[in-house]
């Protein structure tokens, strides 16, 4: 499975929803940077992503973008094979 990382913050139920879908898709290996506790990576988040709001995800090397982006990839079949690459 891919390694999955997500820019997050504790209280982002957006986050927390991107979380719940990855963990049900089977995710285990979830690095999550957490800019509330390490606000300096919130710039490195812009930087990668070009996107203020958390949570930011990538499966691999891919961004996806945020929860709405997941959930749409996943509705459009994209995410399980993307997970299993």
């Amino acid at each position: 499975m891919a390694k999955v990382l997500m820019y997050a913050t504790e209280t982002c139920p957006y986050c927390q929803r991107a979380e719940s879908l990855l963990r049900r898709k089977g995710v285990t290996d979830l690095e999550k940077i957490r800019v509330d506790l390490q606000p300096e990576r919130r710039s490195e988040m812009i930087a990668r992503s070009g996107r203020r709001t958390v949570p930011q995800i990538w499966i691999g090397e891919r961004h996806v973008g945020g929860c709405d982006d997941l959930h749409a990839l996943d509705a459009a079949g994209g995410l399980d094979s993307l997970l299993a690459a």
